[in-house]
């Protein structure tokens, strides 16, 4: 069992990652978000109300948590700063963090080149984050889906330098991933991986 701390607990992503977790593993959970009154607490679960980019807030949800993962959008480079940092702080090495794919001008032609940063500005936010996690000394997994879609478990993984392999993953995929990541420790330990449908 493992304690976790899911950052955008209120997401579409964060929401899958919480079921998947709840259903699937016996870790404990702590919810952080802006909006937590939206959120209601199970019986491995804890919830907390806090801005990220209020230390405070962050220290009191971190403290004694195995794994971060976080899910959020906005000024995710401010955002990627104030968690490494507080990570630092409170000893917790291990973190999960979605991106985007494209942030590296991954995307083949073939599949849509304005998934790409060069002709994306809204990507770069994330490469920013991307840069800070890679740049910090935790065990980070940088997670970049494609567009996220409805459907089963089924999914390929690619790496940082490798062309992406198609522009959409279903969200059930990356709560697979985050959830294999969560149990192992070295499931894609300091790596920038990018996920798409099969």
């Amino acid at each position: 069992m493992k304690k976790v701390l899911i950052i955008g607990a209120t997401g579409t992503i964060g929401s899958a990652v919480r079921e998947t977790l709840l259903n699937e593993t016996d870790n404990q959970l702590t919810l952080f978000a802006r909006s937590a009154s939206r959120l209601k607490a199970g019986e491995r679960e804890t919830v907390i109300a806090g801005d990220v980019t209020n230390d405070r807030d962050l220290d009191q949800a971190i403290a004694g948590q195995d794994v971060v993962f976080v899910a959020s959008s906005g000024a995710l480079g401010r955002f990627a700063n104030k968690i490494v940092a507080a990570m630092d702080r409170n000893d917790v090495a291990r973190l999960l963090f979605i991106t985007s794919m494209g942030i590296y001008d991954e995307i083949p032609a073939s599949i849509g080149a304005s998934g790409n940063l060069s002709h994306n500005s809204m990507l770069k936010s994330y490469r920013e984050a991307a840069d800070i996690v890679e740049g910090s000394d935790l065990n980070y997994t940088v997670i970049r889906p494609g567009w996220f879609t409805g459907g089963p478990v089924d999914y390929e993984i690619t790496k940082k330098g490798e062309p992406f392999g198609g522009h959409d993953v279903s969200i059930s995929s990356i709560a697979d991933f985050v959830k294999n990541a969560v149990a192992d420790d070295n499931y894609y330990s300091h790596d920038s991986v990018g996920l798409n449908s099969k």
